[in-house]
């Protein structure tokens, strides 16, 4: 089932209607769904759909020849079973003589795959490009899941730089758009579906909404083969270098270390180059207090960023060999205990994403220029969220995230009013958000937050 991907179809369509040639770049992490927007932006167009696989370059010429043949049928300007594409420059020239009168849509899916057997493929493209997209209605989409490499082709030494009409990356979805694929719960248990398992569709597919949690955990995780079990270890294998200490770095800070120190003292080496290139891979995000200037700020703490990714190392990783075993059943308590203690960090984002949607909606009043974590070690405080408004960067609201069923809003807000003496420059009166999983007391001049609000 497709939904959401509004705006990225809205892009998408902008792009197809620009006259002339027109060469666009689609990527994102494995599972995001790029093949299904793919599928859901080509329908009603003419389009030649290719996917990359390591081939030789002369068997990747004789598949896309048979893809053009059968996708152009007769409107195709040679017989291409009798005269397949000889190079990439003769495939190129002849799709862009098939889009001479009207628009043709052409997708080199996995374009990294075809670039590692066929290594001039960019500048041939290029060269191609730049003769031309004057003279064609060529629609031209490089579409890849190596993140690192579909950056790259847009760097400014890369051949297709400058060229690109439009970059579009592909996130994996947001709270409430991962409530679209689960319609079937009750909200709080898709916040706890969406904790677990994040925002990438097919993870969220995987889940029967018919069955209990702890049915789900069993035949996903908690048997030999589960496929939340296998896709941990293939997501190691596919998204981070082996022959680097990203996976080690990875549990580290699943495990609790999240401060550089901590980190460096888990792997025994130092991890900056390691975290910037996970933190480029969107698999780690680095946090500062909302309030500091991410520049020049010492207050610097670390959080894996893919929901599944923390649950998989943190919580499933250390039992993983014992389940493969045949201990699943008798391990799955266990892993069902650590279930709220996972869950406090990622309802804490969760209430953060639903907030910054309601500033960038105007309901938290005007000018809400950032939104974040606030702490200070010294003494100890620790805010789930603050909203800085205007130029000055002047606190506004102040809010607090419990993984509870129900929880008394007036005994937050008083704790809430505590902490925020840590805040300079704060607003009189200062507003307060509390969130719970179904039910927020009291909430006498406080914004209440449930699943209902963020996954409703």
């Amino acid at each position: 089932m497709f939904v959401n991907r509004e705006r990225e179809l809205e892009a998408l369509e902008r792009w197809w209607a620009e006259p002339g040639g027109r060469l666009g770049l689609l990527w994102g992490r494995r599972r995001v769904g790029k093949t299904a927007l793919l599928e859901a932006f080509a329908q009603g167009k003419p389009t030649v759909f290719h996917t990359g696989a390591g081939r030789p370059a002369v068997d990747e010429l004789a598949v896309l020849s048979r893809t053009t043949q059968s996708a152009l049928g007769d409107a195709g300007t040679r017989d291409l079973a009798a005269r397949p594409f000889v190079d990439w420059r003769d495939a190129l020239d002849a799709l862009a003589s098939a889009a001479r009168e009207r628009p043709l849509l052409v997708v080199f899916d996995e374009f990294p795959d075809l670039v590692v057997t066929s290594a001039s493929l960019p500048g041939e493209l290029r060269a191609f490009w730049d003769r031309a997209r004057t003279r064609s209605n060529l629609r031209v989409l490089l579409c890849g899941s190596a993140v690192r490499t579909m950056r790259a082709v847009q760097e400014e030494r890369a051949p297709l730089y400058g060229r690109i009409d439009l970059s579009l990356l592909l996130h994996p979805f947001a709270p409430h758009e991962a409530s679209a694929l689960l319609r079937r719960l009750a909200p709080a248990e898709r916040a706890l579906v969406w904790g677990l398992v994040g925002g990438m569709p097919l993870y969220l597919a995987w889940w029967d909404q018919a069955a209990s949690v702890r049915e789900n955990l069993l035949r996903l995780i908690a048997t030999p083969g589960g496929q939340l079990l296998i896709e941990g270890q293939l997501v190691l294998a596919t998204e981070v270098d082996s022959g680097q200490l990203d996976a080690q770095v990875l549990r580290a800070i699943a495990l609790g270390r999240t401060k550089h120190n901590e980190i460096a003292d888990a792997v025994r080496a130092e991890p900056a180059r390691t975290l910037d290139r996970l933190i480029e891979l969107r698999l780690v995000e680095r946090v500062v207090p909302v309030t500091d200037d991410p520049h020049r700020t010492r207050r610097r703490r670390y959080r894996v960023a893919d929901n599944f990714l923390a649950f998989w190392l943190g919580v499933i990783e250390p039992y993983k060999a014992e389940i493969e075993r045949g201990l699943g059943r008798s391990i799955l308590p266990v892993i069902q205990r650590s279930l709220d203690d996972f869950m406090g960090p990622r309802w804490e984002e969760a209430f953060r994403e639903h907030l910054r949607r309601l500033a960038g909606a105007g309901e938290l009043g005007p000018e809400i220029v950032a939104l974040g974590q606030f702490w200070r070690d010294k003494p100890a405080v620790e805010i789930d969220a603050v909203a800085l408004a205007g130029r000055s960067r002047t606190p506004v609201l102040a809010g607090e995230a419990k993984w509870a069923r129900s929880v008394d809003a007036a005994k937050v807000r008083r704790s809430l009013e505590h902490k925020t003496r840590a805040l300079e420059n704060r607003q009189e009166p200062l507003r307060f958000a509390v969130a719970a999983r179904e039910e927020v007391r009291n909430s006498v001049d406080v914004l209440p937050v449930t699943a209902r609000e963020i996954f409703g």
